[in-house]
């Protein structure tokens, strides 16, 4: 097999494990947000809703991108820091989102959601990758195509 056809199909693979865990995260922060902002019993508004969902979201993406995505050999000590920094970014947009498009904006609550949902994973590929989880098991190197 060619080097090229080699790297895009471990680029691929990479793609494929962020994605689903990306998936899951984003599933777990988007359902508990809803579930937040909708409960009476609770009464957070959609910003409080999205910032304690993608709270919990975080933990699990850290244990699972580390794991799974990226089969990282890096100590926690470093590669959490890392991704506390990259998470506190994200966390601007999952506060800044719902706060802007639904009180200045008039727009519901859904909608803020769904552009956090798909303007924090692109980012987070690239600096997962490359920064947060870049030291690799043996092995897993080539991972690194993306």
């Amino acid at each position: 097999m060619s080097e090229g056809r080699s790297t895009a199909r471990t680029g691929l693979k990479l793609l494929a494990r962020f994605g689903l865990v990306g998936i899951a995260a984003t599933i777990l922060y988007a359902v508990l947000a809803i579930a937040l902002v909708e409960s009476e019993w609770i009464g957070f508004s959609p910003a409080q809703a999205s910032l304690a969902a993608y709270a919990a979201a975080a933990v699990f993406s850290y244990f699972a991108h580390k794991s799974v995505t990226f089969m990282s050999s890096g100590s926690h000590r470093s590669e959490a820091a890392r991704f506390v920094l990259l998470t506190a970014t994200g966390f601007a947009v999952a506060y800044a989102a719902p706060a802007l498009l639904t009180a200045k904006l008039g727009l519901p609550p859904i909608i803020a959601i769904l552009v956090t949902c798909l303007l924090v994973p692109a980012v987070n590929l690239l600096m997962l990758d490359r920064w947060v989880f870049a030291q690799r098991r043996p092995g897993q190197q080539g991972d690194r195509s993306t």
